[in-house]
């Protein structure tokens, strides 16, 4: 599981136009946040939320990272679809969503199910985690993050 003081694990993901992307060769500062849908109400607002944020991130030179399961022909129809300016990522194989410890046991109705846990990481200029957010509730989420970034300097 990563946490604080953490680096991000050497994993080859996808962006929404299906070229790869090493994590651990990422360049902070950036977030990096795990959704577990595409194009369902949460994971629409969020990353809605971070979209309206860009531009606040972006002069922060930290750039947004939105992590599913979702391939990433998905990734790419929901990124058009509500004209999201963060970079979406597809983790259909799940190395990263398991290593990083998103992929959690999850109960609904009393059934018992794995699932993506709404986390986000920030990741500081030197590669390692400074803030993790676990079990996210999306209203106010990437204000608080912001906020975060900007007190990294």
């Amino acid at each position: 599981m990563t946490d604080i003081n953490d680096t991000l694990p050497d994993v080859i993901v996808a962006d929404s136009a299906g070229n790869a992307v090493n994590l651990a060769a990422l360049k902070g500062p950036f977030v990096l946040y795990f959704y577990p849908k595409a194009d369902t109400p949460g994971c629409t607002n969020e990353a809605k939320d971070f979209t309206a944020l860009a531009s606040d991130f972006s002069a922060l030179n930290c750039p947004v990272y939105g992590m599913s399961k979702d391939k990433p022909a998905k990734l790419a129809k929901f990124a058009a679809k509500y004209e999201l300016n963060v970079t979406l990522l597809s983790d259909d194989a799940s190395d990263a969503t398991e290593q990083m410890g998103a992929w959690i046991e999850k109960s609904m109705y009393g059934k018992s199910y794995m699932g993506i846990d709404r986390s986000t990481y920030l990741v500081g200029k030197d590669g390692k985690v400074v803030q993790v957010w676990r079990k996210v509730k999306v209203k106010d989420h990437a204000a608080e993050v912001l906020a975060a970034a900007k007190a990294l300097g």
